[in-house]
């Protein structure tokens, strides 16, 4: 079976930090560019950041939103993608999910939904007082 699982979602003080955990089971990570998704309450979801694959050498892209305080990670032994997150803001409360890109093909990651194949389940990030 194909899955993918978020986890490391959960509540932190504005100024914390939380490293979000993309498990998959039934194919290898390490062959798909990964993407962050996130959807705030209201909001539509958005692309967040991405990891290209392994033989790609894993070039990253960040939204500017996230830009300097988040950062996309590979560990290819525990088929599993990072993100950690740093110095969180209040409009960064939502769920985030993880994204498999459709084809091997596609190297380089890309923020557009549609050029996703697998979603997680989501988790949920609420950044509060």
């Amino acid at each position: 079976q194909v899955q993918v699982v978020e986890s490391g979602g959960g509540l932190v003080q504005p100024g914390g930090s939380l490293r979000l955990s993309c498990a998959a089971s039934g194919f290898t990570l390490d062959y798909y560019a990964i993407g962050w998704f996130r959807q705030a309450p209201g909001k539509e979801r958005e692309g967040l950041a991405c990891i290209s694959t392994s033989t790609s050498d894993s070039t990253p892209y960040y939204a500017d939103s996230v830009k300097g305080r988040f950062t996309v990670s590979r560990d290819s032994a525990k088929n599993t993608v990072y993100l950690q997150m740093n110095s969180l803001q209040p409009e960064d409360t939502g769920v985030y999910y993880c994204a498999i890109a459709y084809s091997t093909v596609q190297a380089m990651c890309v923020l557009t939904e549609r050029r996703h194949r697998y979603w997680g389940q989501g988790t949920q990030v609420t950044v509060s007082s």
